[in-house]
């Protein structure tokens, strides 16, 4: 009996195919004849499920920006009631944006080489500000939810705390990708954690 091909895994896998080939070659060798390769498809398998190169870039753009967001979404989710009472809490979910780890720096590593396209490529543009919203709207659930439990202080202005911890994190994790051997996962923990807490004592 064939295989059942499901279109949205396939999909899914030609976008992870994509991933390997930029952490090892950047946003330039994710051709479709290198992406035949990777994938073991043939070309013309490969625009069955992507009618354009532009498409299978935006998708694949979209899936890591997510993939990035979906860690810490996730462990907001699970909070329990109490959750967020403290900063170090605060500062330890916020840490799921940074790229503390190999999966992590590669996905950082793959979202920051589309964003160096994107600023003059209108599709990738949009995806990058979609992710740049969702990411700000995170952030500000995660402060209004450690302002409602105690973890700090009620007069924050949490636009401009929302914004400056963005900025952070951005730089943090550019930091940790072009230089990986100063930017160790404990100095940048440090660096959060100072910062957060920091927003203790406005």
């Amino acid at each position: 009996m064939p295989k059942v091909v499901i279109p949205a895994e396939r999909r899914k896998a030609v976008g992870d195919a994509v991933v390997r080939i930029m952490i090892r070659t950047g946003v330039e060798g994710a051709s479709l004849r290198n992406l035949a390769d990777e994938t073991g498809l043939s070309v013309g398998a490969i625009r069955h499920y992507f009618e354009s190169h532009d498409e299978l870039v935006v998708f694949t753009m979209r899936e890591v920006g997510l993939r990035i967001r979906q860690r810490a979404a996730t462990r907001f989710g699970r909070l329990p009631a109490d959750g967020l009472s403290s900063a170090v809490l605060v500062a330890e979910l916020l840490a799921e944006l940074l790229p503390l780890d190999r999966a992590r720096r590669e996905d950082m590593a793959v979202w920051l080489a589309f964003i160096g396209v994107a600023r003059t490529k209108p599709s990738l543009h949009e995806v990058a500000a979609e992710h740049h919203e969702h990411t700000r709207r995170l952030i500000s659930r995660i402060l209004d939810r450690a302002v409602d439990r105690g973890g700090l202080p009620a007069e924050l202005d949490l636009g401009i705390e929302c914004f400056r911890l963005s900025a952070l994190l951005e730089g943090l994790t550019m930091q940790a990708v072009l230089h990986p051997q100063r930017s160790t996962p404990d100095l940048l923990m440090d660096v959060l954690r100072r910062n957060v807490h920091s927003l203790t004592q406005s």
